[in-house]
């Protein structure tokens, strides 16, 4: 069991423990109003601590970026990340990271089907020591049967051939240490897959169990299509056994050819199934040469557009700005 963290404790801040929760946002402007009070309301009741609510525009193509200035000028708490377009889930997420300032920094959707009262929880954990507090699904009212079937495979795959140990059933609501944050914010790579890359850190860590809720409003932005990217991008991330399947498959191959012509006594014809075979296996291997080539190219996973803080807008130098940050980050990293 980590060390109780008392506020003295904490790096740099000898007063209230400042609480971050950063909030991605795609298109959520008919949710975001509730969400900003059921936040503020759990918020203002943490015991000893002072808090803001980071928001991330992902490119909203509705009035989300309008209702999210009209939160700003009302709450000075408040603060404000647009990007240029929509760049996905993860990379809306590590903008929220690396603009939070706080001691703990928690991460949750915008559409409600993840508890805001769980917050308290988590900080009570994260008072006691813990470096990383996640979230775990027991339940997932409301969405589909195939949605829930093949998250709840997926999980499982994934702690089954990663390389590092996994969480099952834990998505993004979870609550990280300042340290975490910062391990977090410096990794070099532009597909970052960040609930493998929490795991793969080691910090301590605990979890809460909840059901997830319906959607209060809208409908969901994770297609199928989006849902196969973030698999994909999971499945390649924390594991090295896909770029292996190509030796097994040939193995088995060669063996069961042996053994069959063996049996039979003269050989198997193989040229009916050997060109999607070697297809299956070419495409397998493209995934990661696809990955490899996008790392290379070194560009910044997302784009800042607009900052705002305390209500007032900020304009940024975007493209040099983030940039550089990246690849400072990525020279501090190759020099270790």
């Amino acid at each position: 069991m980590p060390a109780t963290r008392t506020s003295a404790q904490l790096p740099g801040r000898a007063t209230r423990p400042l609480v971050s929760v950063v909030v991605p946002c795609f298109d959520e402007a008919a949710v975001i109003g509730e969400t900003h009070r059921r936040l503020s309301a759990v918020l203002h009741g943490l015991p000893e601590c002072e808090y803001e609510v980071v928001y991330v525009d992902d490119g909203s193509g509705d009035a989300t970026w309008d209702r999210l200035t009209e939160l700003a000028a009302d709450d000075a708490r408040v603060r404000l990340v647009r990007l240029t377009r929509n760049f996905g889930h993860q990379p809306a997420v590590l903008a929220g990271l690396r603009e939070a300032a706080g001691d703990a920094v928690v991460t949750i959707d915008a559409d409600l089907q993840d508890p805001p009262g769980l917050i308290a929880d988590m900080v009570e954990r994260w008072r006691a020591g813990w470096a990383v507090v996640s979230a775990r699904r027991t339940g997932r009212e409301g969405e589909s049967r195939f949605k829930t079937g093949t998250a709840h495979v997926f999980y499982r795959l994934l702690a089954a051939v990663a390389d590092h140990p996994v969480n099952l059933d834990t998505g993004d609501f979870r609550l990280l240490d300042r340290e975490v944050v910062r391990t977090l914010s410096l990794l070099p790579e532009s597909e970052l897959y960040l609930r493998g890359s929490v795991c793969w850190a080691g910090f301590p860590e605990t979890s809460l169990e909840y059901g997830r809720l319906p959607r209060l409003a809208g409908r969901t932005k994770y297609t199928l299509r989006k849902m196969a990217g973030l698999s994909r991008r999971g499945l390649l991330a924390c594991s090295s056994a896909p770029a292996r399947v190509p030796a097994v498959v040939g193995l088995a191959w060669l063996g069961g050819t042996a053994t069959a012509s063996a049996v039979r006594g003269r050989p198997l014809p193989l040229a009916a199934w050997t060109f999607g075979c070697e297809a299956v296996l070419l495409g397998l291997l493209g995934e990661y040469l696809l990955l490899v080539h996008r790392e290379v190219r070194g560009r910044p996973p997302y784009v800042v557009r607009q900052r705002w803080a305390a209500g007032v807008p900020t304009p940024v130098e975007v493209v040099p700005v983030e940039m550089a940050e990246h690849s400072k980050a990525w020279a501090a990293g190759s020099a270790r």
